[in-house]
């Protein structure tokens, strides 16, 4: 029998914690002193009168635990020597890098740990934050800290970071990590040095299974893991520290170790592991849950596995209530509760049709699955039909992979031909994980398009549940006819549902205008933009995945691309790159940095594209348009990135006169809109491609000069970033124009008739809307 007597409460504060958060930060501690007053008043209450009140107090006193955690963290995220840094004034800052960067990265998150005062002095805070254009010529560690002059861009509340950083100038290291997480760093580098002696997918995705390290894994894989349900296999949770504790306590075993010797080296172990792997959400939840298991053994008391899950929530939530919202935070609870609660259950229903050890190996991954996908529609509204038969291809090999890559790991900076011996043989399991990602993400039908959003979301798992019940998991409720009518329901539910999310999609591709100049692709957080140029397609920019763009290209009847403007590469730009090789004739870009940029180009160049550097002053004419480019300029030094994007602008000649002109802007920062405004010629257009997403880092002078009557917004619908602001839609609305953003509108195309120009957004019932 389950003990559930702790999960209520738990949920009850974690939910708590979801609202809260969510409160503007001016309001956030008022509101949550509020609660924790309300709560213990009403607590106090119900304890008096109510006769069984044990089964609410509990609840309301974990409410009231969480939001004193909110009311007390709250104002430590928004000191006031960050107030007018905060507000847009451009401020002098020390920070801590929280994950490692290397010359690929662009983004890292990091805290703040000291301020520049106005006297000059540097004031300690603790302020978590994500650092933007990031660029170091060598691997630094977490734990770094480094000095400079920086803008802060807020973002929006219930976000773990308060701000995005934006360096203005170079960031001066001003100390090595400290010891402990230097060596972890050092380990990690050792084992990705150590598979650069092996080749194919199992030599960058073991890094993954053994220490949950995927800077190495492709763009393409990462794809297939993610739609084949097996990307959980490279996040370090519950199985990973559960190994760690499990290989010390053997040890100690056999060696004799006293109790408390065993329980103190797994404490320790478990730890440095944490500072290996870094501490993600899902560690963070598996190492609580692992150290109170072990403390409960020193003790010598039963553990139980959901009141162990149930504290750590709590607990990790009252250390730091921002983790509430993350997402992977969310997953590992849930896929931990559904092994607890659901697994069991489900193995004995199928132990009917097949035998026990099997039903269990079937079972694991299915309630994991069942228990975590409403939550991963949010982020991709597809179901992978083949999940479930991934898992249990891979399972055999998950574990031998993971344990294995581990030793190899430990043993590399000691004993480096041991280490080489043994990562030979965690590269074979590891190469079957990967080889079952390809291929199951490749099979027919392989995800099943669903309705994106919340309300996806809550249908699913109402579907779900109807299912669970059904089946009588986790137990039987009500009579037989009951759930053989719920049955019925589900299933037509999910008719309808699929019958819709399917139809939708036919009838975009049948409604979809024939005459659009403009299209700006729904690829999520990133930029796809189609323009018609004469008989010519350009393309500027992919988007970060193969799959949305080929979507797009698929819904818009483009099969052939004459010009790829790369703005930049940063992958949410080139990411989608693989969908369009073969296809294009032309390539523009401004300055290759990377040696992964290069690998792009190679590509292209290796299909039949012929690619040209374009620089600020080039006019190009391909067909009927002429495209002049503002940025970047033409001198040596510029560093490529966001603030190097390739900007155009392009406009119509008298072969089509009513064509909507463009405004293309990158992802231009607003110092660099500044300079570009400076030195090039801005007109008013019709359609302007707002720059970066929508961040709020923009120089509103090129808006209002801009003029345009449409903004369009390349944006995902769960982007961490707070995109589009509130600030840039402000300042596209009051030049003049709307704004189209593909979160909310999908698919968005321009053209032009008699009327003007009009604008049709996917999700606004197809509607043709004259400007």
């Amino acid at each position: 029998m389950l003990d559930a007597r702790l999960a209520v409460p738990a949920a009850v504060g974690w939910v708590g914690a979801i609202l809260l958060i969510g409160v503007p930060r001016e309001a956030v501690s008022v509101a949550s002193w509020g609660v924790v007053a309300a709560t213990l008043t009403v607590a106090g209450v119900v304890g008096v009168t109510v006769r069984h009140a044990r089964a609410v107090v509990p609840s309301l006193l974990a409410l009231a635990l969480v939001a004193a955690a909110v009311a007390l963290a709250a104002p430590a995220r928004t000191p006031a020597a960050l107030a007018d840094a905060l507000g847009g004034v451009p401020v002098e800052l020390v920070v801590q890098l929280e994950l490692t960067a290397t010359s690929e990265t662009t983004t890292v998150p990091a805290r703040i740990v000291r301020v520049e005062n106005g006297d000059g002095t540097l004031e300690r805070v603790s302020v978590p934050v994500r650092l933007l254009s990031i660029d170091v010529d060598r691997r630094t560690p977490l734990g770094t800290t480094l000095e400079g002059n920086a803008r802060l861009i807020p973002v929006g509340a219930g976000d773990g970071r308060v701000a995005l950083v934006r360096v203005i100038g170079d960031w001066t290291p001003t100390r090595d990590p400290p010891p402990l997480l230097a060596a972890g760093d050092a380990l990690r580098e050792r084992f990705l040095a150590l598979m650069h002696q092996f080749g194919g997918d199992g030599a960058v995705l073991l890094p993954g299974l053994a220490i949950g390290d995927t800077s190495e894994v492709p763009d393409d894989l990462d794809l297939a893991m993610k739609q084949s349900a097996l990307s959980h296999l490279t996040a370090v949770s519950g199985a990973n520290c559960a190994i760690v504790v499990g290989l010390i306590l053997g040890l100690g075993g056999i060696l004799r170790w006293p109790r408390w010797v065993r329980v103190a080296v797994a404490l320790a172990a478990l730890g440095f592991f944490v500072v290996l792997v870094t501490p993600e959400p899902s560690v963070i939840r598996a190492a609580i849950m692992a150290t109170a298991v072990l403390l409960a053994t020193q003790l010598g008391r039963p553990v139980h596995g959901l009141p162990v899950l149930a504290l750590a929530v709590i607990g990790i939530i009252v250390l730091d209530p921002w983790i509430a919202r993350q997402y992977g935070f969310v997953l590992s609870v849930l896929a931990t509760a559904a092994l607890l609660v659901l697994a069991g259950p489900i193995a004995d229903r199928l132990s009917a049709i097949m035998p026990p050890a099997m039903a269990l190996w079937v079972a694991v991954p299915l309630a994991a699955q069942l228990a975590c996908q409403p939550v991963l529609i949010l982020l991709q509204p597809e179901v992978p039909v083949w999940g479930v038969v991934a898992n249990i291809l891979a399972a055999p090999a998950a574990p031998v992979a993971t344990v294995v890559g581990m030793i190899a790991c430990v043993v590399a900076p000691v004993i480096p031909w041991l280490a080489t011996v043994v990562a030979a043989i965690a590269w074979l399991p590891s190469a079957w994980i990967a080889g079952v990602a390809r291929v199951s993400s490749g099979m027919p039908g392989a995800l099943v398009p669903w309705p994106d959003g919340p309300l996806g979301a809550t249908l699913l798992a109402a579907l779900t549940a109807l299912a669970l019940i059904a089946w009588r998991v986790p137990a039987a409720i009500g009579t037989a006819r009951f759930r053989l009518r719920l049955v019925a329901v589900g299933l037509v539910g999910a008719v309808i549902t699929l019958g819709v999310t399917a139809g939708r999609d036919a009838l975009t591709r049948v409604a979809v205008p024939d005459d659009w100049v403009i299209a700006q692709c729904d690829v999520g957080q990133g930029d796809a933009l189609l323009v018609r140029d004469g008989p010519l397609t350009v393309l500027i920019d992919t988007g970060p995945t193969v799959e949305a763009l080929a979507h797009c290209l698929d819904v818009l009847r483009v099969d052939h691309i004459d010009v790829f403007v790369i703005s930049h590469f940063d992958v949410d730009h080139v990411g989608g790159v693989d969908a369009i090789l073969g296809r294009v004739d032309a390539v523009w870009t401004g300055p290759v940095g990377r040696d992964a940029d290069q690998q792009v180009l190679d590509a292209l160049i290796a299909t039949g594209a012929r690619v040209h550097d374009v620089r600020q002053g080039d006019v190009l004419r391909p067909a009927d348009a002429t495209w002049r480019v503002l940025w970047p300029p033409d001198h040596r030094g510029v560093t490529p990135g966001n603030d190097a994007s390739v900007v155009v602008d392009v406009r119509y000649g008298p072969e089509c006169p009513r064509c909507p002109s463009l405004l293309a802007l990158g992802d231009l920062g607003e110092s660099v809109q500044r300079t570009m405004v400076a030195t090039a010629e801005l007109h008013p257009v019709d359609v302007v491609k707002v720059s970066h997403h929508g961040s709020p880092d923009q120089f509103d002078e090129v808006y209002a000069l801009a003029a345009a009557a449409i903004g369009l917004i390349g944006v995902g619908a769960t982007n961490s970033y707070g995109h589009p602001a509130d600030s840039v839609i402000d300042t596209v609305t009051t030049a003049g124009g709307i704004v189209a953003r593909s979160d909310l509108h999908g698919l968005v195309l321009v053209g032009a008739d008699d009327g003007g120009v009009w604008l049709w957004q996917q999700r606004a019932g197809g509607v043709r809307a004259g400007q």
